[in-house]
């Protein structure tokens, strides 16, 4: 009784310590260290963890994706939001989603992806709305200041993919909102691959979710679950891609279709590892058959929700390029 007692006071303490602790100073983006990728500095998401089969065409390319990273920022609340200089989590946030899921772009996007106060994990299971809220609002505030920055210093009207996966696509929402929908920015949008967070149809005005897999100008989202999974109200009216055959009408996609699933060590691509459905909301896959990985013994495959898919997008976002590309020089004609 006594430990639980010890935990209950040091939870509290802990949330009013967050509550009180003041929000980390902005981040200034002329500063590369800044951003967690650049085309123009050595990275993570220059990464390829197959150097045959892949490559790195940053050099040569003539598109951009702005990628948001996810909350990496978990554990102890020291407060609502994390410091840019913090080495530790930084380091982790290279080593996971830089490495794992923005380099699924590096083959036909100059990769950017801005370092910003990412709200701690807690924001999205606090009874404590209100700082919840705020927290999320300056995590967004770095993000639009880093697009804001990007636009004006590195994107010279190059067209533009948005990525993001979990909290990064909660702020990626907004973005898109905000700069695109409606927006002459929406010239420039190839396509916006936004998962790891229900996102619906009513949330865009101009924005449709993409049909098929050569389709411009729209979105994929997509939450994984182990097959057979009862979704949650919490995805209810979310649309749900298919990362396989890029449908959202329930088409299945059996496990021949899956190119290559990016396993945990960063060294491995193996084929043909799931399938998919699009379901209610959500996608199901089959339990991949990997021994010791303790991921696949829960129903939630959220932090794979790239890993799994990692050949399919990369070819799926050269494939929508090239249809971009080929769109504005029919126009022209």
């Amino acid at each position: 009784m006594w430990r639980i007692l010890l935990f209950l006071c040091l939870s509290v303490t802990t949330v009013r310590a967050a509550q009180q602790a003041k929000t980390p100073a902005p981040p200034n983006y002329a500063d590369a260290e800044n951003w967690a990728a650049l085309p123009e500095k050595t990275d993570f998401a220059d990464l390829l963890p197959d150097s045959v089969l892949l490559h790195n065409g940053q050099d040569t390319a003539s598109v951009d994706v702005f990628f948001i990273h996810p909350t990496t920022y978990k554990g102890r609340l020291r407060a609502w939001n994390a410091r840019l200089n913090d080495r530790k989590l930084n380091q982790k946030t290279d080593e996971t989603t830089i490495m794992h899921q923005a380099s699924v772009f590096n083959g036909s996007c100059r990769v950017y992806a801005p370092r910003y106060r990412q709200a701690n994990i807690k924001v999205y299971y606090t009874k404590n709305k209100k700082k919840a809220i705020a927290a999320l609002d300056t995590a967004y505030s770095d993000v639009k200041q880093a697009f804001e920055y990007y636009l004006n210093h590195y994107n010279r009207g190059r067209p533009i993919v948005i990525a993001s996966h979990s909290q990064g696509s909660t702020h990626a929402k907004r973005l898109l909102k905000e700069f695109f929908d409606g927006k002459p920015l929406y010239n420039q949008l190839i396509v916006a691959y936004i998962a790891g967070m229900p996102i619906r149809k009513t949330d865009f005005t101009n924005i449709e979710p993409c049909s098929n897999p050569s389709q411009t100008g729209c979105f994929n989202t997509w939450n994984t679950w182990v097959w057979g999974s009862k979704p949650k109200k919490y995805y209810k009216n979310a649309v749900a891609t298919n990362p396989l055959n890029w449908t959202t009408d329930g088409t299945y996609a059996e496990v021949a279709q899956n190119e290559g699933s990016l396993l945990g060590n960063f060294k491995d691509i193996v084929p043909h590892l799931t399938d998919a459905q699009s379901h209610e909301g959500i996608v199901w896959v089959h339990k991949p058959d990997i021994k010791g990985k303790l991921l696949f013994l829960i129903k939630n495959y959220h932090v794979a929700d790239y890993n799994l898919f990692y050949m399919s997008i990369r070819r799926n976002v050269a494939r929508r390029i090239g249809q971009f590309l080929n769109n504005k020089q029919a126009a022209k004609n």
